[in-house]
């Protein structure tokens, strides 16, 4: 399953109300980090479908969402759980570090 791309519109569908863990890339199309870590992102979609969900927002198109989660810097990642956030952290990571980092918050609840 690829990435999914979310809204101000659906976040809350999408996201809060998810019954898996959500994996949220708060990025940017003028962001080079950001579309560095995109080819991760969607092999870890995939990796982890049926099992969490990989999900990406546009900042410049979703600024509401990204002002409520207080994104100051991008590429900004966070983890939710049951409509929270369980983990965040901001700067690039490499595939493997996000497969761990997600796997961590995967199995605790």
């Amino acid at each position: 399953m690829p990435t999914v791309n979310v809204t101000d519109i659906n976040f809350q569908t999408d996201v809060l109300n998810s019954d898996k863990p959500v994996l949220v890339d708060f990025w940017a199309e003028w962001c080079g980090p950001c579309k560095a870590m995109g080819p991760a992102l969607e092999e870890l979609a995939n990796e982890t479908e049926g099992k969490a969900v990989i999900a990406k927002i546009n900042i410049d198109d979703a600024m509401d969402t990204a002002l409520n989660y207080n994104v100051r810097g991008v590429p900004a990642l966070m983890i939710f759980k049951k409509g929270e956030v369980v983990a965040a952290q901001n700067g690039a990571m490499t595939k493997s570090k996000l497969s761990e980092w997600l796997a961590e918050h995967m199995d605790t609840a």
